[in-house]
This record gives structure tokens, sequence and C-alpha cells, in this order.
């Protein structure tokens, strides 16, 4: 059996069906599957050096393979949306999607099934012919949401590195990108109107070299930003791999580089909001936004800019955070303090509901969802709104059973920036150990939701927080491989946690390096970190024994 990840819901290759040689094949494409046939000739053709031209008008094919690219809308009846159908005889592939996005996953499992050489950017055997299995693949996902969260605030990733995992993203069948741009330690998205957000709030003089507790640093200046075409351009690049991309812009707690950038957001009276910069330190910074009309006016005119640029059709959610958001300031603040009579919340906990619901609201008007980390439950919601439940389960089961749909991300289980064991060469340890296994025993679902409440787990994410994954080598360390074991977990229907085959899923791990490999992502090889891998003396925060399941 080819070594296919995420496992598709069936497969059959017989041994004695022979193989079907691929040696230049023409590729024919049908109504609605251009996109795919883009994606084919651009990947492909550069790893293969096959050009996939497609049949003359009336040509017959001849003694020449042929690769036939097809909707076939009703495999979403039968199978799901996202789904698709690949067969191989001894003389052509039939790749055929219930929609696009199916057609392009078919597209990857081809890839898959051409071994690792086709996942490289130049032709490393020219000229010889690329044998594939006799057999077929039917296949749809378990999950709409399938997603990663990256943390580009407080390390930034170049462009072209974001554009790098959106691919790899696809290569997985993960379909969500979660950008998480602005936090206390950098701004990262132009917006024109408030030009300072980036030429002060995307750089900070220093960074801290480890976890908090660590007594070293980086002295090195450290920032970067996305000009609108460049987010334009990600997005595009997303949408042609059938990725959405979700923003998300912090209030109203980690917001010391906007504070940095425009000092009147912040806590004017009890702070010297002049004096701030963006901060080089992590954790969570007590400067917070003001409760101010002023300051819903300035991020009404961020979100403005932003949904221009995350179209609707290819982002109908936008993440505003509303988590971790001290209340010291608020309680000192008259200002706040005032506000809190006018307003008749309840306390500062309700100032920042009223954040909240106010954005809830505002996004609601113009035809998108909002979506906030669990703390955002805590005052009410409206009926739209999404929940991406991080602190644990709990947060998620609320929100289900209250009628709101659900990202289950808990850190205990898919938070990739806690270390993958409990040896003393991990490189900064954060957190639980989390290993392969532990990831692919993951289960989004809680068992004690409802019927009804389990209907509203649209999926799930890995987040990827970056305080100390200071380039691209230490992020990949961190996502590979157990995004591979997460990607199966959100795609395949697997039996329960305790049940599944984890020895036939690494057994098919052994093909899936070699495919890492060619793609040259870094990832922690099964024995350990590599020495280039390590950061000996540099203080992390590990934390032992089992995470708990809240």
């Amino acid at each position: 059996m080819p070594e296919l990840i995420p496992e598709p819901r069936y497969a059959r290759f017989a041994r004695d069906a022979g193989t079907c040689v691929l040696d230049d094949p023409l590729l024919d494409v049908g109504p609605g599957a251009e996109g795919t046939a883009r994606w084919l000739r651009r990947e492909l053709g550069a790893a293969t050096g096959w050009e996939l031209p497609a049949p003359a008008a009336g040509e017959t094919y001849g003694e020449r393979a042929v690769i036939r690219l097809v909707l076939r809308p009703e495999l979403a009846r039968s199978v799901g949306a996202e789904s698709y159908e690949l067969h191989v005889t001894q003389r052509w592939v039939l790749l055929e999607g219930a929609d696009p996005a199916g057609l392009f996953y078919a597209a990857q499992t081809l890839r898959q099934l051409l071994g690792p050489e086709a996942y490289r950017r130049a032709p490393i055997a020219p000229g010889r012919g690329r044998r594939l299995p006799v057999g077929g693949v039917q296949d749809g996902p378990r999950f709409g949401w399938r997603g990663m969260m990256l943390d580009v605030a407080r390390h930034f990733m170049p462009k072209d590195g974001v554009l790098r995992y959106i691919d790899l993203l696809a290569a997985h069948k993960l379909n969500v990108l979660h950008l998480h741009l602005t936090d206390d330690q950098g701004w990262r998205v132009e917006i024109k109107r408030h030009p300072r957000l980036t030429e002060v709030g995307a750089w900070r003089p220093r960074s801290r070299w480890g976890h908090r507790a660590s007594p070293l640093w980086n002295e090195t200046p450290h920032g970067g930003f996305y000009t609108q075409d460049d987010i334009r351009e990600i997005v595009a690049y997303a949408a042609e791999r059938h990725v959405r991309v979700v923003p998300e812009i912090d209030v109203p707690g980690h917001s010391q580089a906007a504070i940095a950038a425009y000092p009147e957001l912040g806590n004017t009276d009890v702070v010297d909001t002049a004096a701030l910069e963006v901060w080089d330190d992590w954790g969570i910074s007590e400067n917070v936004l003001a409760p101010t009309e002023a300051v819903l006016r300035f991020y009404e005119g961020v979100f403005e800019e932003l949904l221009e640029l995350f179209p609707a059709d290819v982002s109908p959610f936008v993440h505003v955070g509303g988590d971790e958001c001290p209340k010291g300031q608020w309680r000192a603040s008259a200002l706040a303090q005032e506000r809190i009579r006018e307003l008749g919340v309840d306390g500062e906990d309700g100032l920042q509901s009223w954040f909240i619901r106010h954005f809830d609201g505002w996004l609601a008007e113009r035809g998108r969802r909002l979506i906030g980390w669990d703390e955002i439950l805590e005052g009410g919601l409206a009926p739209g709104a999404a929940v991406s439940s991080w602190r644990g389960y709990a947060g998620g089961i609320a929100a289900a059973e209250a009628g709101h749909d659900v990202v289950m991300c808990p850190e205990q289980q898919v938070y990739l920036d806690h270390r993958q064991a409990g040896g003393p060469g991990e490189p900064m340890p954060i957190g639980y150990v989390r290993s392969l296994e532990d990831v692919y025993r993951f289960e989004p679902v809680p068992p004690k939701l409802s019927p009804q409440a389990a209907a509203r787990v649209l999926g799930a994410q890995a987040n990827v927080w970056t305080e100390v994954m200071e380039n691209q080598g230490r992020v990949d360390y961190q996502v590979f491989p157990r995004l591979a074991a997460f990607a199966e977990v959100v795609w395949s229907r697997l039996p329960e946690p305790a049940e599944r085959d984890y020895a036939g899923f690494e057994a098919r791990m052994c093909g899936h390096y070699r495919r890492l490999d060619a793609l040259g992502v870094d990832y922690r090889p099964p024995g350990g970190p590599l020495p280039w891998q390590r950061r000996p003396g540099v203080l992390g925060r590990p934390i032992e024994g089992e995470p708990p399941n809240v």
C-alpha cells in the first residue's frame, strides 16, 4: 500500500495489477479544472520536466499516457465537500473532484504516489518515466476547518516563508492559515491611514533569547511587516491552493506595539504611554487599549482596510484575539472607571466584553464573522460569533453547547511550540511533552458533547507561537513532523484515540520524511535533534507530567 498521509478513506492498489508509466503525459482538463491544471503544470512540471500539454482537438491518446481532470459534483452528495476519487489504470490516470478543492486534493495524492522526487523544484532524473501503482482512492475530509495558526508577530516571517507554509499546508490537505498579525512585540500589516503602526510598531530594539526567565538577549533590532500588496499576494496564493487565510488583530490586550506607535490608544491617565516602545520581552504586557470611543474608531479604520485585503469569499472569519487582557490599568484609570459606570457593564471584565461585542456587531454588519480566543465567551456573544478554544476543551464545550461554532486548539494537545520530547537536547523547551504520537491521538470532539453541540465543532487547528522560534528552521523543527500527524487527525476518519494504529502511521511516515527532505523542511528527526537544531544553555519553560484534560 502506498505511504499516503493523511490516510485516505478508501484505497486499493493490487500488487499484481501492474503499473502505469507516466513519461511526459498529456493533461486532459475538463471544465472547471483549470486551477488544478495550472498547479500540476507548475509543480509537477518543475519536478519532472513534463510539459503536460493538452490533447489537440480530435486527437486520440494513442500510446501516450494521459492524466484527466474532471469535476464530478455528485461526489459531494455521496462522499462530501472537498472529496475526490483517483483512478489509475495501466494507460491513464483519472482525477475526479466533488468541487475544485476536492480535485486539488486528488492532485496532491497523485503527487504523493509519484514519489519524493515529485516534490523537488527541478528534475534530478530527467527522461525517466514515473511508475504509479494501478488502483484507486476515494477520499474526503472529516472536518471543514483544518488549520494552523502562525504567529508572525513575535518573530516576523518574511513573505516568502509564509507562501512556503501555505504550500506545506496544502501538501497535507490543510485548508486554513490563521495569521497572528499583531501583538505587544510587533505589528505586521500595513494600514495606510495609520502609518506609524508599521513605521514604529513593526520594530523592537532587541529580543529575549529564550523564555522570559532567560538572562540572555539578542541585541539585534527585530522587525518587519507585510505591505498591503504582500497581503493581497498571500491571500491570492492561498486561494489558488484552497487555503483560507484568517487575519488576527488583537484587542483590547496584546496591544503594546500599537500603543507605542499611537500613545493616545493607551491609558494615558495612569501610564506615560508616550515613553513606551514596542515590547522586547515575552509574556503578557500590562499596557492595554483605553476603553474609549476614539479607540473604537481607530480600530474600525484598521478593520476597514483589513476587510479590503482579505475578501469575504477567502476570509469569511476575522479573528480579534480577546484573550489575556490584564485589568490593572483599567482599575487604576479614572477614565476607565467612569466608562464602566456610563456603559453599565460588570466591572473591568465587562469592559473587555464591551470591546468584543462592539466588533462582533461591526463585523456582522459587513458580512463577516468574528472569531476569538475562548475568553470572548465571558459576557456573552452574538449568535454568529465563533470561538477558538485554546485553554483546553472547556471553552469549546461551553461555546458549542451555547450554539456557537468552535475551532478546537487546546494548548495541552496541539500547541506546537511545546517540546516534542523530554530529553536535554530539545531546544528552548516549552510546556508539556507533546510527541508525534501524542498529536496523533488528539481528538477534536470531546465525548461529553451532545450530538447537537458536536456538530458545532468546525474542526481544529495546531497553533505555532514563535517567542522562541527565531527563524524558519526553528519553526520547521517545532511544526514537523507533528503537523503530518495533526493533518491525519483532522482529515481522516480515525478510531478513538487509544485504538488508533500509530505503528501504521509511523511506518507511512518513513516515506513522508523523504517528501519533507525533498521540500527542504528542517523537521525534528525521529532520533532527536541534530546538533545545529539544539540551543544548549538557553532556558525554556518545560512543564513535567501529563497535561491535564481540561
